[in-house]
C-alpha cells in the first residue's frame, strides 16, 4: 500500500502498518481487543466525550486483515454484535388495527432507547419482524427512539447511526472539502431505519413523528456522545416508497444516490438507486460543518 487510504474515518498509512505489525510481532500474546485498546491510545483516537473508538478500531483491524495488508490473531470468542444478534429475544406485543386521526393519538411519547432493558428488546424485535432491513446491532455512535401512543401504545420506530463516507449532491449541498468531512463527518446522522408498524394506519403520523425527532435529536446527541449533530440525511428506496413523509417534514432532497451501498467508496457493492434527503437542524449547519465551530445548541432552522 503506497497511498494513504481512509478506513473508519481515519486516515492508514505505511507507518500505521508498521506500527500493527510490530505491536503484532512484539506481543504474541495479545488477541484484536488488547491490540485495538493500544492503538487508540497510541492514536489519540476518541470520541468526542473522550471515549477510546476501540469498535472502529476494531473494524479497521478486521478490513486491514481481510484485504492482506496484516495477520490478525485468531479470534478468541464470536464477536459481541453477532451475540447479540443471535440472541435477541422476541417480545409479546398487540397488534391491534390503530385506525384513527392523529389527534386521537397525541400527545406522542418519545423513548430514547437504551442499551439495555425492555424497550431495548422490543425495539430489536419491531425492527427485525417488521422492517424490510431487518436489523441488526448498531456499531458506532447512534441514537434509537421508540414512539409510542398516548395510550402507552408502540407505534413506530427510528434509529439514526452512522452516516455516509462520501455522497456527491450532499457533499456538494455542504460544501466541505475531503479533510473537513472526515474531521467532522460524525456531526452528521444518517436515518437508517424509520418504521411504522404495519397495523398502524394514521394520516400524516410519519411527518409529524419526523417533527418531533427534528426538534430533539440534537441535544439527544450532544447529551450521550458530547457533540452535537448539524445534519439528518436518509436515503429512500423510491421502488418502495415515495418519500413523501420526508418532504411534507421539510427535509430537502438533493437527488439520486449513484447506487453503491453508504458506506463504499471506489469499490463496493452496486444496489438500488436511492432518493438523498437531508435536513440541517441549525442556520449555520455548513459554517459548523465547514469549520468545526458549533453555533448555539439551542439555534435551530426557522421552519
Amino acid at each position: 500500500m503506497e497511498a494513504n487510504r481512509i478506513i473508519q474515518g481515519r486516515s492508514i498509512g505505511v507507518p500505521d502498518l508498521e506500527l500493527i505489525r510490530t505491536l503484532l510481532a512484539e506481543n504474541p500474546g495479545w488477541g484484536r481487543t488488547r491490540l485495538s485498546e493500544e492503538l487508540c491510545e497510541l492514536w489519540g483516537w476518541r470520541t468526542a466525550s473522550g471515549h477510546p473508538k476501540e469498535m472502529a478500531c476494531r473494524t479497521l483491524l478486521r478490513k486491514l486483515d481481510s484485504g492482506g495488508l496484516i495477520a490478525l490473531p485468531a479470534p478468541r470468542r464470536p464477536a459481541n454484535n453477532e451475540l447479540r444478534n443471535r440472541k435477541r429475544p422476541g417480545v409479546a406485543h398487540e397488534t391491534d388495527p390503530i385506525e384513527v386521526a392523529l389527534r386521537d393519538l397525541t400527545p406522542l411519547h418519545v423513548t430514547v432507547v437504551e442499551s439495555r432493558g425492555p424497550d431495548f428488546d422490543l425495539f430489536g424485535c419491531l425492527l427485525d419482524k417488521y422492517h424490510y432491513l431487518g436489523h441488526r446491532s448498531c456499531v458506532g455512535e447512534n441514537q434509537k427512539y421508540l414512539i409510542r401512543d398516548r395510550r402507552g401504545r408502540p407505534l413506530c420506530c427510528l434509529l439514526f447511526g452512522s452516516s455516509a463516507w462520501t455522497t456527491k449532491a450532499r457533499d456538494e449541498f455542504i460544501g466541505w472539502d475531503r479533510q473537513q468531512r472526515l474531521e467532522r463527518l460524525q456531526w452528521v446522522t444518517n436515518n437508517t431505519r424509520f418504521l411504522i408498524l404495519p397495523w398502524v394506519q394514521v394520516r400524516n403520523l410519519a411527518s409529524h413523528v419526523l417533527r418531533l425527532i427534528c426538534r430533539r435529536i440534537r441535544r439527544d446527541w450532544l447529551e450521550k456522545y458530547g457533540h452535537p449533530v448539524s445534519l439528518l440525511e436518509t436515503f429512500v428506496d423510491h421502488s418502495r416508497f415515495s418519500g413523501t413523509c420526508y418532504r411534507a417534514a421539510n427535509w430537502q432532497h438533493l437527488g439520486c444516490s449513484t447506487g453503491r451501498t453508504r458506506n463504499s467508496r471506489k469499490w463496493g457493492a452496486n444496489v438500488a438507486s436511492k432518493g438523498i434527503y437531508v435536513y440541517p437542524l441549525v442556520r449555520e449547519f455548513r459554517r459548523e460543518l465547514r469549520d468545526g465551530s458549533e453555533g448555539r445548541f439551542a439555534e435551530r432552522p426557522g421552519r
